[in-house]
């Protein structure tokens, strides 16, 4: 949820919206128009029409359908994202397709859910990429999750950069996941702060991701060390 203050109804999250359905842009604009924090500022039909009308209209959150006539939401999450680094993308669609989430992942978006979420859940959910977490669809995270601890560099979609981390890069990649700061993942390794930034920052260029939050989403589900029981967040 988002933090109590963050967005009011004198500054509401503003809403970008992408999909090839007019019917689903006015359903998706009336249950997001009726929440006083969100206002939907603009939608778009196609790829291009999104590239070209987003920038202008500054939105915090970007709901963008994942398959379009002309291309696919995914592209339009990393050019919006180049241009807007902070905006958050929601990618919605009708498809349980794990590639697509990886590519979502690895393209910066903070949240992918499917078209069968209930409405208070999507409300939810743009509120929480709003206030900077991550929200993804848990049952298509853990499967594709289990194919990356099975054969890291076999998988379809996945980089084989993923296969290529030194064990003590796995070893602080499983701690960003539990949600460590560099100073706590220092503590917890005997390292110090500037030898855990430097790790993670070669972590990170490997599996070609720019923000911590994608490398945790990762190693959310990876396998512990036998005899690690430390709680799951």
């Amino acid at each position: 949820m988002s933090e109590p203050g963050t967005f009011t109804e004198q500054h509401p999250i503003r809403v970008f919206l992408l999909d090839d359905h007019e019917v689903v842009r006015r359903g998706l604009t009336d249950l997001l128009d009726a929440e006083p924090d969100i206002s939907v500022v603009g939608d778009a039909d196609t790829v291009e029409h999104a590239l070209a009308r987003g920038p202008a209209l500054r939105p915090h959150v970007a709901v963008l359908d994942v398959r379009l006539p002309d291309g696919d939401g995914v592209t339009v999450c990393r050019e919006l994202r180049s241009r807007m680094p902070e905006l958050a993308c929601l990618m919605l669609t009708s498809f349980d397709d794990e590639d697509a989430l990886l590519d979502a992942i690895m393209a910066g978006a903070s949240g992918y859910v499917l078209k069968q979420i209930r409405g208070s859940d999507l409300v939810s959910a743009v509120r929480t990429v709003a206030s900077g977490q991550s929200m993804l669809d848990p049952a298509t995270t853990a499967r594709l999750m289990r194919s990356l601890r099975e054969d890291p560099a076999g998988t379809p979609g996945v980089p084989a950069e993923l296969a290529g981390l030194s064990p003590r890069e796995r070893e602080i990649l499983a701690l960003i996941g539990d949600g460590l700061t560099n100073r706590e993942i220092g503590k917890r390794l005997y390292l110090s702060e500037k030898t855990v930034k430097n790790h993670i920052s070669r972590l990170l260029a490997k599996l070609g991701v720019q923000r911590r939050v994608q490398a945790a989403v990762l190693a959310s589900h990876l396998e512990r060390p036998s005899g690690d029981d430390r709680p799951r967040r």
